[in-house]
C-alpha cells in the first residue's frame, strides 16, 4: 500500500513531531489542528512547543513543501489521530475520574467526509480500552457508503488500528525513530497496513497485537511507573516522620543488585502517568486496587508539600519577628511537570505554586526557565528570572530539577527541596 499523503489530526506534543518525521522522509503531510495559532506558526516553519531538534525538522519540512498545516481535514491515504483524552468533570469529591472521548469523536467526525476506499486510520491518542472500536463505530455511522473492519473484517474498505505513542518528552524526535511500536489492528490487514506506514521512519520493531491489548499496553506501562513513583513518594513521607534522609536511604537500598527505587518528588504530572491509570480504574474499579491507591498517594503529595511550606513560613516568621506574613516572599523553582521541558499539563509543581499563591498573603514568585509566560488562568504568580528570585525570596521551594537549578549555591536558610538537588540545605524541611 502506497501512502502518498498522510494526515495528522492534532499538532501537539506528539502529533507535530510525528508529522515532521513523516515529512522528513519526503512524504506529503497535512497537519490538522483547531488551534489557529499553532497552524499559522507551523506554516511559518516554526514550532509552538518546546522539544529538542523539532524546530529544525519542522523548518526543513515546511520549507521543502512536505509539511503543511490547516484547520480542516483534507483527503489523504492515512490519518493519524493524536488528540487529547482528558477527564470528564467530577461531580463529587472522591469520584473516580472518567475519560472524555469528545476530541476523538470530533476528529472522527471531521475526517469522515474525506475518507475513501483503501484509507488507513490510526488512533495514537492514549485511550481507555475499547476506544478504537468506539471510534470505528462513529466512523461507520458517518459513512454508511463505506465498509469497516468491525463488520466486514479483512475485506473492509477502511483499515483501523491503535498505535499508542511511547516517547519521553525531551527525547521525542529520537524515540519516535528508535522505540518499538505496538500495532493493534482491528484485523490483521489493518495491522499490516499500519506497520507499512510506520516503517517509513521507525527503526524499532513493530509488534502486532489487537486494538484492545494495544490500548491496555500503554495504560499498563504508565500505571506501572505510577505505582513505582507512589512507593518513592510514600517512602519520603515515612522518612520525614521518622527523621531519616530519604535520599540517602534510597541510595543505600539501590546498592542491592535487584532493587531500583525511583526518586520521590512533589507529585506526578504530565499527560500520561498522571492520567492513564485512571482509565484502568474507571473500567475496572473493583479490580484495580493497587493502581487506584498509587494514584491517591501521588495525587496527595502536592498537599503534603504545601504543608511543608507552611511549616517553613512559620519558622521564618519565628526567626524574623519584625516581619509580617504579608512581607514573606516565596519562590517556586520549576512549574513544568518534569525537568527541562515547557509542558505544564497536569503539573504538580504548578498546582503547588497556585495553592501557595491562593493561601499566602505575601508574594509568590515562579521561576520556570522554559516558559516565557504563564497561562491566563494562572493568577497571583509572578514569573521571574532565577537570579532575581534568589535575591528577593525569603523561602525557596524547589519543585522541578531543571538543569538551570542544579549546582546553585546561595546563602539561604529557608529551603524546601522536593527533589534532593540542593543537598544539606534542605534537610531542615524535607528529608
Amino acid at each position: 500500500m502506497l501512502f502518498e499523503t498522510i494526515s495528522v489530526i492534532g499538532l501537539g506534543y506528539i502529533g507535530l513531531p510525528t508529522a515532521a518525521m513523516f515529512a522528513s522522509r519526503k512524504r506529503k503531510v497535512i497537519g490538522v489542528d483547531v488551534n489557529r495559532h499553532a497552524v499559522d506558526t507551523i506554516n511559518k516553519g516554526q514550532i509552538h512547543i518546546v522539544e529538542p531538534d523539532l524546530d529544525m525538522l519542522v523548518h526543513t519540512a515546511v520549507t521543502e513543501g512536505y509539511l503543511r498545516a490547516t484547520t480542516e481535514p483534507e483527503p489523504a491515504d492515512a490519518f493519524l489521530i493524536a488528540v487529547p483524552t482528558p477527564f470528564l468533570p467530577i461531580d463529587n469529591e472522591g469520584d473516580t475520574p472518567k475519560p472524555d472521548l469528545q476530541y476523538i469523536e470530533s476528529a472522527a467526525n471531521a475526517i469522515a467526509p474525506v475518507l475513501k476506499k483503501g484509507d488507513l486510520i490510526i488512533l495514537e491518542s492514549t485511550s481507555p480500552v475499547g476506544a478504537t472500536e468506539q471510534m470505528a463505530k462513529w466512523l461507520a455511522s458517518a459513512r454508511v457508503d463505506l465498509t469497516f473492519p468491525q463488520t466486514d473484517g479483512e475485506e473492509s474498505d477502511i483499515r483501523i488500528a491503535h498505535c499508542p505513542e511511547r516517547v519521553l518528552p525531551g527525547h521525542v524526535v529520537r524515540e519516535l525513530v528508535e522505540n518499538d511500536r505496538v500495532i493493534g489492528g482491528i484485523t490483521n490487514k489493518c495491522s499490516q497496513a499500519a506497520i507499512e506506514l510506520y516503517e517509513t521512519f521507525v527503526q524499532g520493531e513493530c509488534v502486532i497485537t489487537n486494538s484492545r491489548t494495544a490500548e491496555m499496553a500503554k495504560l499498563t506501562e504508565n500505571s506501572c511507573r505510577d505505582v513505582q513513583i507512589a512507593f518513592a513518594n510514600e517512602l519520603s513521607i515515612i522518612c520525614d516522620k521518622l527523621d531519616i534522609d530519604v535520599w540517602e536511604l534510597i541510595s543505600l537500598a539501590n546498592r542491592h543488585p535487584r532493587i531500583n527505587i525511583l526518586e520521590p518528588g512533589p507529585g506526578v504530572g504530565g499527560h500520561c502517568i498522571a492520567v492513564d491509570p485512571w482509565f484502568i480504574v474507571s473500567k475496572t474499579p473493583e479490580q484495580a486496587q493497587l493502581i487506584h491507591t498509587a494514584r491517591k498517594v501521588n495525587d496527595s503529595k502536592p498537599h503534603w508539600v504545601v504543608d511543608k511550606v507552611k511549616v517553613a513560613i512559620a519558622d521564618f516568621l519565628q526567626a524574623n519577628p519584625d516581619k509580617t506574613l504579608k512581607e514573606v516572599t516565596i519562590a517556586c523553582y520549576g512549574l513544568a511537570f518534569k525537568p527541562d521541558i515547557d509542558d505544564l499539563r497536569e503539573s504538580p509543581a504548578l498546582q503547588i505554586a497556585q495553592n501557595i499563591a491562593k493561601i499566602h498573603s505575601g508574594k509568590t514568585l515562579g521561576v520556570e526557565p522554559n516558559v516565557h509566560e504563564l497561562p491566563k488562568n494562572v493568577e497571583d504568580i509572578e514569573l521571574i528570572d532565577i537570579e532575581i528570585a534568589i535575591k528577593k525570596a525569603d523561602i525557596h521551594l524547589l519543585l522541578v530539577d531543571h538543569k538551570e537549578f542544579k549546582g546553585k549555591n546561595f546563602n539561604a536558610e529557608f529551603i524546601v527541596d522536593t527533589k534532593g538537588v540542593w543537598g544539606e540545605l534542605c534537610h531542615q524541611f524535607l528529608t
